[in-house]
C-alpha cells in the first residue's frame, strides 16, 4: 500500500514514520499517510509566518483562480474523492457524495467572494475639522491560522477554513482529525496545483497530543477549531489574546407544531436524526411534539425510521452506516442503556452490532440522560411531547447549547416567534435543523461555540478592519 505524502509548506513530504487509516464498516485498511516530524511542523510554521505578508498582497484575482480551480478539480474527481471519505469515514456513499458536492461549492463561493472582497470609502467632510479629508476602509488578515478540523465532515469542514483563508490571503496550516487525514492530503494535493506561494498552506496529519503546541505557537495568531465543547473551550482558554473560533456541539431540536404537514416532518426527522450515524453537530437529537398531534407524529416517524437502510456504507442504497469507530458506537450504546435504566423506553432500535448502532427512537427519557442534555452524536433522537407552543420552545432553550433547531409549522407567526425567542444561531423553519446551505453565517451560542462560519462570515472573522484617511482633498 502506498503511503501518502502530507504537504508541507505547499510540497509533498514525508516523516520517519507512518500510520494507517481503516474502514470503520469492515476494519480493513485503506491506506497509509506519513507523519510530519517535530522538526517538519516547526518548518511548516515558519513558512507560513515568513509568507504572511507575500499572501496578504497577493492581487485578488490570484487567489480567486486558485480558489476556482480547487472548486474545478475537486468536481472533476469527486466520485474518487467521494469513495475515500466513504473508506476513511465510514459515511455512506450517497452523504459522501453530497459532502464532496458541497465542497465544490464551497470554493466556488469563496473564489466569488473573493472578487467581490473590497474595500470602501467613508467621507468625513461631515463636520467642519474634517474638510478635504477622506477615509478607506479595508480589511486585513490577522494572520497565519491554525485549522483544527473533525472526523465527520474531512473534506467540506476543511474546506470551510482553507477557502476563506486563502479568499482574504491568510496562510494556513490544517491539521486533520487523525482518524480521517485522507480526505485532507487530496485537498492539498490538488491546492499544490495552484499558483498560490510556497508556504501558503500546509496539511500536517499530526496526532492530537502535538496540537497543544501549534495553538500556542505565537506565529499563528488565529486558531479556528471545530470540534468538541471540551476540546474548544479548553483551546480558548490555552491562548485567551489569541483570535479563537469555535464550532462547537449541539444538540439539536426539531419542534413539531400541531400544524405541521405530519408526513413531510416525520420523514425528515428519521432522516436526518440518523444521515451520517447521528454524526453531525446538526442532526436532529430532540424532537418536540406538541401534544394534540404527538401520537399521530409517532405513528408516522415509527415507519419512517425503520425502513432506513442501515448496512454497508459503499452500497449505494445504504442510508445509516457505522460510526467513526467501535469504541464510539459502545459509547453510544452505553448512553442509551443508561437512559433505560432511568426509565426510558426504546420504540425503535437500541442495539449495536461493531461500529453500527441501529437507528434509535426513546421516548419517556429522564431531563438529566445524557441522549437528552448532552451531544449524542450517534443515530439516537428522543420524542417529548410539549402541551403549547410555550412549553415546546421553553424546552428547545432548555440545553446549554444552541446551534440550530427545527420548526415544523405553517404559521408565519410561529416562525417569526421561533426566530425571536429560540436561543440558537440559525433557526430552520419547515425542516430540520440539520439544514446548513455553506455560503450562510453557521455557528451556535451558549456551548455551541464563538463566532461563525460560511464563506463571507468566516473570511471576516479572519480580518480586521484598518482605516487609512487621506488628507487635502478636493471632494
Amino acid at each position: 500500500m502506498d503511503v501518502r505524502t502530507f504537504w508541507l509548506a505547499g510540497r509533498p513530504a514525508t516523516g520517519e514514520t507512518d500510520l494507517t487509516v481503516t474502514n470503520p464498516h469492515d476494519g480493513r485498511a485503506v491506506g497509509r499517510y506519513s507523519v510530519p516530524t517535530d522538526a517538519q511542523v516547526e518548518e511548516a510554521v515558519a513558512a507560513a509566518h515568513a509568507v504572511s505578508r507575500e499572501a496578504a498582497a497577493l492581487p485578488v484575482h490570484v487567489r480567486a483562480e486558485a480558489l476556482a480551480h480547487v472548486s474545478r478539480r475537486l468536481a472533476a474527481r469527486a466520485d474518487e474523492i467521494a469513495h475515500l471519505i466513504t473508506a476513511e469515514n465510514g459515511k455512506p456513499i450517497f452523504w459522501a457524495r453530497g459532502e464532496v458536492n458541497r465542497a465544490v461549492s464551497t470554493f466556488r463561493f469563496a473564489a466569488e467572494e473573493a472578487r467581490r472582497w473590497s474595500g470602501q470609502a467613508q467621507r468625513l467632510d461631515t463636520e467642519p475639522a474634517a474638510a478635504g479629508r477622506l477615509a478607506y476602509v479595508s480589511r486585513v488578515p490577522k494572520g497565519p491560522v491554525l485549522a483544527i478540523t473533525p472526523f465527520n465532515f474531512p473534506l467540506n469542514l476543511v474546506a470551510h477554513k482553507v477557502a476563506p483563508a486563502i479568499a482574504v490571503g491568510a496562510p494556513i496550516i490544517i491539521k486533520p482529525a487523525p482518524a480521517t487525514p485522507l480526505s485532507s492530503l487530496v485537498l492539498g494535493e490538488i491546492l499544490a496545483e495552484t499558483d498560490l506561494p510556497a508556504g501558503m498552506f500546509s496539511v500536517l496529519p499530526v496526532q492530537n497530543e502535538r496540537a497543544a503546541a501549534l495553538v500556542d505557537d505565537p506565529r499563528l495568531p488565529v486558531v479556528s477549531f471545530t470540534g468538541s465543547a471540551p476540546v474548544g473551550y479548553s483551546i480558548a482558554d490555552q491562548v485567551p489574546r489569541k483570535h479563537v473560533t469555535l464550532e462547537l456541539g449541539g444538540n439539536a431540536a426539531a419542534v413539531v407544531l400541531a400544524d405541521a404537514d405530519l408526513d413531510w416532518a416525520a420523514q425528515r426527522v428519521a432522516l436526518f436524526s440518523n444521515y451520517q450515524a447521528g454524526q453531525s453537530c446538526i442532526a436532529v437529537q430532540r424532537v418536540i411534539v406538541e401534544q394534540p398531534v404527538y401520537d399521530a407524529f409517532v405513528e408516522r416517524l415509527l415507519p419512517a425510521v425503520a425502513g432506513l437502510v442501515t448496512g454497508d456504507p459503499a452500497d449505494e442504497k445504504t442510508q445509516v452506516g457505522p460510526l467513526v469507530s467501535e469504541a464510539a458506537a459502545e459509547r453510544v450504546e452505553q448512553w442509551v442503556k443508561e437512559a433505560v435504566a432511568g426509565g426510558a423506553r426504546v420504540l425503535a432500535g437500541g442495539t449495536r452490532e461493531g461500529a453500527t448502532v441501529a437507528p434509535t427512537v426513546l421516548a419517556d427519557v429522564p431531563h438529566d440522560a445524557k441522549v437528552a442534555c448532552e451531544e449524542v452524536f450517534g443515530p439516537v433522537m428522543i420524542l417529548q411531547p410539549a402541551a403549547s407552543i410555550d412549553e415546546a420552545y421553553a424546552m428547545v432553550n432548555d440545553s446549554k447549547y444552541g446551534l440550530q433547531a427545527g420548526v415544523f409549522t405553517r404559521s408565519l407567526d410561529a416562525a417569526f416567534r421561533a426566530n425571536r425567542e429560540l436561543e440558537v444561531g440559525g433557526v430552520i423553519i419547515g425542516d430540520v435543523p440539520s439544514y446548513r446551505a455553506d455560503q450562510m453565517p453557521y455557528g451556535g451560542v451558549k456551548d455551541s461555540g464563538i463566532g461563525r462560519e460560511g464563506v463571507h462570515s468566516a473570511m471576516e472573522d479572519l480580518t480586521y478592519e484598518k482605516v487609512m484617511v487621506l488628507t487635502g482633498l478636493s471632494l
